[in-house]
């Protein structure tokens, strides 16, 4: 990179530029708000893209605000937030008392414990208040060092930022670091933009631009050794001698390539005086969001530091800020830095840097644990409940990471071990779930002291369920783990006999395994409210259960809602329960555990709703799930876009699905999965109108007339079980289900199950009671909400009132039909229009693509645009309903525009009547 003009010049780079101005426009003309990750490996040119892209939005008046994550802060809760919000902090007047307490508490500012909710809900007010009055920017460089705490709130920003003018521009390793299972780009679901090695042309162009006197010897040379690698390309020819660079002298025998720059730069520090790498060292070790120039020049302790400093600069390895932070030239260089140090040097320079702050600085004991050498009980506890206020202030991951030093820290192996099962619970709930599987294994070959027993036993089935897909140690440990903590004066662990049995709650309704379901029987009365309705979700869902649900969320503090949000949720799963979007309540800065959960909750809800549009989501979930190790949430976001699948009778995909998660759920023992799958096999079926097929799958979960236990889905089947038996002449069998489902007080479960079961009344009834109970099932409260499963009732309503030739049949049918294609469910679309032909509406098109383009060559995504244009919407307006951004609206518009012959929004309407 060199300067020149108004943006740093760079060399190549048209495809990233031209992204990141793409988002700016769009960012200033939508107001909408954009986010782009740039992922590459280190020295190829992020930061230089992310200067280029501040300097670009500052000239069109953008406020920008930024983050540098360092490696040495990545355990220091919100270090990264504090670099951001300082400012805005101290300026705002839009923050109430409440959120100005929890923030500030947050960063440190003052003593507390705020929800992790309270302080992204902060940050997000001092956000909305910068980007009222211009757009706003924010940088995130070296993700992969953000500490998670900073991370969790930023990922948070970034999903609430759609409707914001801001833009989030994010840059990371494509790994990370390996070693740190608590890596902070993890969360991160925005699409990569990757940064590549330079191509040999660009890389020959910025080398002669910087080096343009470089021989063509030592050019060939840097090429080939750079392999495209911006910093290299830079650095490499400084190695290198006068002679060497004019080609008067033979050069080295070998340079430093790719994944060796650091390696290069040790080499470089290795020439430095000690007084000069000691300040490098203290600099590189006290780099953060606060690390003024106070602690690290105090720990120097020379009387001479400013002109080593001088000459730090003069070298070009790093220069003081205004802040008094020392800024190091690349990210490289500091870690360099650190890694050619010796342990005894990096010990001493901790020792000095824990020294020059206060006692009650949260980094004194971090500096403190880095410099011991051998075993301390007393910092070990201190670290120890350090690592505990952490968690409870959200920073779990850095908790966890606190709880495994004090156990390298511990004298006795008891103690260590009592540490480390702490930490693996802790990680686990903060989300890094491999590295509570690595720790789950070191501890089995290790004696588990009696009194963290029940501890251990939890990690290991949580690291079983989430991350092995394994539920036999769930069965085997958790009912002693219940009765051991359910004993008299027994240790409660803050609260995990809760989780314990949800835990087991969740292996027994994915096993069904009797004793899994006899010991949450005996531990009932020793949980909480939330623990015992899940039970009776599951078990025994009487017509109150739903009831109880919404008011026990309602009910809840915030406090309260971190420890039962996973329960509630899995109750109103086993209910189709959506009322009061139950999920909603949980959308804060919960780890991944918690926020899993409410990506399943959602997807449910999305199938149950018909917001099909959103069914690759699942597919998204299903990636990040398996990329953090969640394996079995993985397998379960498959399974819930199987549903989508089913429900458009798209039989090709649901196979492909079923290859992927059976042999897994077999594995498993999860007859859960295994029988939704083969529910879903027959909804497939019924699209296409195998009925017999159909018949047959649902028979295999719950023969006609009888309603075997288990959990209450099995009862929504009425539906599907009686369309599949009156198509194949089974009257009989389909009154026989009907009559048990009420025996069973099944419409009484839930809003849902009232109108499956209405639906299912109306398709079985005879002539003469046909028409009242199509009205019934109508006038069920709520039967609007089930687009998929009312669609499917019009059309059944539809065919009837035609073979009859009643009135009201096309209407009926219509109106399905326009259902099914805006969920894209073709073959169900293709049976209205059957119908419809045989009523004689010849009008009946298909327009969104199921079946080709309506007369004017519209799309139905396009004329869904078109028709809300012609009202006077917005592009912006517009794409809220549909849930796309404005700029995919303006796209679709100028190609409707030439096919309905026109040139103005003003003439939409009239083009389209009688369309």
């Amino acid at each position: 990179m060199a300067e020149g003009g108004r943006f740093p010049v760079l060399v190549g780079r048209q495809r990233e530029t031209e992204r990141l101005s793409a988002a700016l426009a769009q960012v200033e003309e939508d107001a909408s708000g954009v986010t782009v990750l740039l992922r590459g490996e280190a020295g190829v040119g992020k930061s230089t893209l992310m200067a280029w892209t501040e300097r670009a939005a500052r000239d069109r008046g953008f406020t920008v605000l930024r983050a540098i994550g360092t490696e040495a802060e990545t355990d220091l809760a919100f270090g990264a937030l504090h670099q951001v919000f300082r400012s805005p902090l101290q300026r705002s007047g839009a923050l109430s008392a409440h959120q100005r307490e929890a923030l500030e508490s947050a960063l440190g500012v003052r003593s507390g414990s705020p929800s992790g909710f309270a302080v992204g809900a902060a940050a997000l007010v001092l956000l909305e208040e910068a980007a009222r009055t211009a757009p706003v920017l924010l940088l995130l460089d070296d993700l992969h060092w953000i500490d998670s705490s900073s991370a969790t709130v930023f990922a948070f920003l970034h999903r609430r930022c759609a409707e914001l003018p801001v833009m989030i521009v994010g840059a990371t390793r494509p790994d990370g670091p390996a070693a740190e299972p608590w890596s902070a780009a993890e969360p991160w679901s925005a699409e990569a933009v990757d940064v590549p090695a330079l191509p040999r042309a660009d890389a020959d162009l910025l080398l002669g631009t910087c080096y343009p006197e470089l021989a063509a010897p030592a050019r060939d040379r840097v090429l080939a050794e750079a392999a495209g690698n911006p910093l290299a390309l830079v650095e490499l020819p400084r190695q290198l001698a006068a002679a060497q660079q004019r080609g008067t002298a033979p050069l080295p025998e070998r340079l430093p390539l790719g994944r060796k720059l650091e390696r290069l730069f040790a080499e470089r520090l290795g020439t430095v005086s000690p007084e000069v790498g000691r300040l490098l060292l203290l600099g590189a070790l006290a780099t953060g969001p606060d690390s003024g120039s106070g602690e690290w020049l105090r720990a120097l302790a020379d009387e001479n530091a400013r002109e080593i400093l001088a000459q730090v600069e003069a070298d070009g390895l790093a220069r003081l800020d205004p802040a008094g932070q020392l800024v190091f030239r690349h990210p490289l260089v500091r870690t360099a830095v650190v890694a050619a140090a010796s342990d005894s040097e990096r010990r001493e320079a901790h020792r000095a840097l824990s020294e020059a702050l206060e006692p009650d600085d949260p980094r004194r004991l971090l500096h403190e644990a880095s410099a011991a050498l051998l075993p301390d009980e007393d910092l070990a506890h201190r670290l120890q409940e350090a690592g505990r206020d952490l968690a409870r202030r959200g920073g779990e991951a850095e908790g966890a990471l606190l709880l495994e030093r004090a156990a390298t820290l511990s004298p006795g192996p008891g103690d260590r071990v009592r540490r480390l099962t702490q930490a693996a619970v802790m990680s686990a709930r903060g989300g890094q779930l491999r590295h509570t599987a690595a720790l789950v294994e070191e501890l089995k070959a290790c004696a588990i002291p009696q009194d963290v027993a029940p501890l251990f036993s939890y990690a290991v089935v949580y690291a079983d369920q989430s991350h092995h897909v394994d539920f036999e140690s769930s069965a085997a440990l958790l009912p002693t783990v219940l009765d051991t903590l359910t004993a008299p004066g027994a240790e409660t662990f803050g609260g995990l006999v809760e989780q314990a049995y949800f835990k087991l709650l969740l292996a027994a309704t994915y096993t069904d395994d009797p004793w899994a379901w006899r010991a949450l029987e005996r531990h009932r009365e020793q949980v909480s409210e939330a623990g015992r309705l899940c039970l009776r979700a599951w078990t025994d869902p009487g017509p109150e259960v739903a009831a109880a649900l919404v008011a026990a969320a309602e009910g809840m503090t915030e406090e309260q809602e971190a420890g039962a949000a996973w329960l509630l949720l899995w109750s109103a799963s086993a209910l189709d329960c959506p009322e009061g979007d139950l999920w909603q309540r949980f959308t804060g800065l919960h780890g991944y555990a918690t926020q899993g959960s409410v990506a399943k909750a959602r997807a449910h809800q999305d199938y149950l709703l018909g917001h099909w549009d959103r069914a690759d989501v699942c597919l998204r979930e299903a990636e990040i799930a398996d990329e953090l190790g969640y394996h079995t949430n993985g397998l379960m976001f498959r399974q819930y876009y199987a549903h989508f699948l089913a429900g458009r009778g798209d039989e090709t995909g649901l196979a492909e699905i079923d290859r992927l998660i059976r042999p897994v759920a077999t594995h498993a023992r999860m007859r859960y999965v295994l029988d939704r799958l083969t529910h879903l096999r027959g909804l497939a079926a019924l699209a296409h109108r195998r009925y017999e097929d159909a018949y047959a799958h649902f028979c295999e979960l719950t023969p006609p007339g009888r309603l075997p236990g288990g959990p209450p889905w099995r009862h929504a089947l009425v539906l599907d079980l009686v369309t599949a038996a009156v198509h194949t002449g089974r009257h009989e069998e389909a009154r026989a289900h009907l009559a048990a489902g009420k025996a069973a007080r099944s419409a009484e479960i839930s809003g849902r199950h009232a109108f499956l079961c209405a639906a299912a009344t109306a398709l079985a009834a005879d002539d003469e009671e046909a028409d009242a109970a199509f009205r019934a099932a109508y006038a069920v409260p709520g039967a609007e909400q089930w687009a998929f499963d009312l669609a499917r009732l019009r059309l059944a309503h539809g065919a009837r009132l035609r073979r009859r030739h009643r009135p009201g049949a096309r209407d009926a049918l219509r109106t399905a039909h326009h259902v099914f294609r805006r969920l894209r469910a073709a073959p169900w679309a293709a049976q209205c229009e059957e119908e419809l032909r045989a009523a004689g509406d010849s009008a009946t098109r298909s327009q969104d693509g199921l079946s080709g383009a309506g007369p004017s060559g519209l799309t139905g995504q396009e004329l869904r645009i078109a028709r809300l244009a012609a009202t006077g919407l917005t592009n912006k307006e517009i794409g809220r309903r549909l849930q796309l951004s404005p700029r995919t609206v303006g796209a679709h518009l100028y190609k409707i525009f030439p096919k309905l012959g026109i040139t103005t929004r003003a003439a939409l309407a009239h083009a389209l009547d009688g369309l």
